[in-house]
C-alpha cells in the first residue's frame, strides 16, 4: 500500500511514522534539522548546511552543555536533589542551565559580563534564575564572571560550579550528539566543517567525531575581532594577539580552554570574520531564508562561505545556527544601535527595511 503512495506523500508519511514523545524539556534537546541554505549554495557552487540548533527546546546550542555538565556533576555526586548549579556564562549556556534546572528541580545562579543583551538577562531572570551581571574583565583577573561564579559556589553547600570553558563534558555532549547527528544526515558525505568558539566546546566536539570518522574532512575555526584564537592557529601557536572587540555574544577567546587544547591539532586552518561581514549576514539569512538568527550565527555562515570558497566547487559544509535573533533584536535590528558601531552601512540599502527599532 505504501509503495502506490505519490513520492510527496510517501516522504510525508515517513516522516510522520518516525516522530516520537520526548520526555520533557530534556529529552527534546538534540536531534535537530540540518537546512540547506539555498541562496548561498546556488552562489558558491557547494552545498552550505547549518544545523539548526536554535531549534533545540531552549532555543540555543547551548542546550546540550548545559545538560552534559549537569549531568555529570551528578554522576559524580557533585550535587544532590535540591542542590544549586552555578555559573559564569555570557547568556546562551546559562538559559540552558535555567531550563535543565526547572526540569531537575535545582536552584540556578548565573555570573555574566554586563555587557549582555538585556534580552538575555531579563530571559534568566525569567526562568528563576539568580542573575548577576559583573563587568567585563579577562580571565586572568580574578573579578572575571568565571571566577565569581566559582567562589560563590565553594561558599555554599550542596552546590556545583559547572565551570563550562574548562570542563569537558562540555564536549563530550558535541562529541556523542552533535557530531554523530552531522555524520548521518549528511549520510557521512561531509568535506567541512566550520564554527566559531568561545568555550570550545562545540567546535572541539564536532570536529573530533568528524576527524574520527573521516581524517580528510576539513576543519576551520572561525574567530571574531577581539580574540585570539585566528592568530593562535595562524601562527602555529606562537601568537596570542587580542585587539578591537566584536558585536558578536558567546564567542571569541582570550586563551585556549581545557575544551579546546586536546583538539587544537585537529585545526586545518583559521577564518578571521569582521563585525562587518556578520552584521550582514543576519540580514541576508532573514531576508534570503526566512531565518532570523544572532550574529554569532551569521558568523559561522560567512564562515561557511569562506571554507566554501577555499576548498572549491561542489563541497558539503556544515556549520552551526547557534540562537535565535530574538535574543539580541533591540541590538541588531536598532538603527541607533548600529549608527554607534558604525555598521549601518554594512546593510545593503535593499535590506535596511528590516532596522525597525529606533
Amino acid at each position: 500500500m505504501f509503495k502506490l503512495l505519490p513520492p510527496l506523500f510517501q516522504r510525508l508519511y515517513s516522516t510522520a511514522s518516525n516522530l516520537k514523545i520526548m520526555e520533557g524539556f530534556i529529552g527534546a534537546i538534540g536531534n535537530t534539522p540540518l537546512i540547506r541554505l539555498r541562496k548561498l549554495s546556488q552562489e558558491t557552487g557547494s552545498e552550505i548546511y547549518g544545523k539548526a540548533e536554535f531549534m533545540n527546546p531552549g532555543g540555543s546550542v547551548k542546550d546540550r552543555a548545559a545538560l552534559f555538565v549537569v549531568k555529570e556533576a551528578e554522576e559524580k555526586g557533585l550535587i544532590k536533589p535540591g542542590g544549586t548549579v552555578i555559573e559564569g556564562t555570557a547568556g546562551n549556556t546559562g538559559i540552558g542551565l535555567a531550563h535543565v534546572c526547572r526540569a531537575k528541580g535545582y536552584k540556578c545562579v548565573i555570573y555574566m559580563p554586563n555587557t549582555q543583551s538585556q534580552e538575555k538577562i531579563d530571559l534568566l531572570r525569567m526562568l528563576g534564575a539568580e542573575v548577576h551581571p559583573v563587568p567585563a574583565v579577562p580571565f586572568d583577573n580574578p573579578d572575571n564572571y568565571n571566577h565569581q561564579a566559582r567562589r560563590h559556589a565553594e561558599k555554599l553547600e550542596n552546590a556545583v560550579w559547572t565551570n563550562q570553558f574548562d570542563n569537558t563534558a562540555n564536549r563530550r555532549a558535541h562529541i556523542e550528539t552533535t557530531g554523530p547527528e552531522i555524520w548521518d544526515q549528511t549520510n557521512g558525505l561531509i568535506d567541512g566543517f566550520t564554527c566559531a568558539t568561545g568555550t570550545g566546546g562545540t567546535f572541539a566536539g564536532v570536529a573530533r567525531f568528524l576527524k574520527d570518522k573521516n581524517p580528510n574532512i576539513k576543519v576551520f575555526i572561525a574567530d571574531p575581532p577581539g580574540s585570539v584564537l585566528y592568530t593562535y592557529f595562524k601562527s602555529g601557536g606562537k601568537l596570542m594577539e587580542r585587539t578591537g572587540s566584536s558585536i558578536t555574544e558567546g564567542i571569541g577567546q582570550g586563551r585556549v580552554t581545557d575544551n579546546l587544547s586536546g583538539d587544537v591539532h585537529l585545526v586545518d586552518d583559521a577564518l578571521y570574520i569582521p563585525d562587518e561581514k556578520s552584521i550582514e549576514m543576519v540580514y541576508r539569512l532573514l531576508d534570503e531564508e526566512g531565518l532570523y538568527l544572532g550574529a554569532s550565527t551569521a558568523l559561522n555562515v560567512v564562515a561557511a562561505v569562506e571554507m566554501a570558497k577555499k576548498l572549491g566547487p561542489g563541497k558539503k559544509i556544515v556549520t552551526i545556527l547557534c540562537d535565535g535573533a530574538y535574543r539580541y533584536q533591540s541590538r541588531l535590528f536598532s538603527r541607533k544601535w548600529l549608527e554607534s558601531k558604525n555598521l549601518l552601512d554594512s546593510i545593503p540599502n535593499n535590506l535596511q527595511k528590516y532596522i525597525v527599532l529606533p
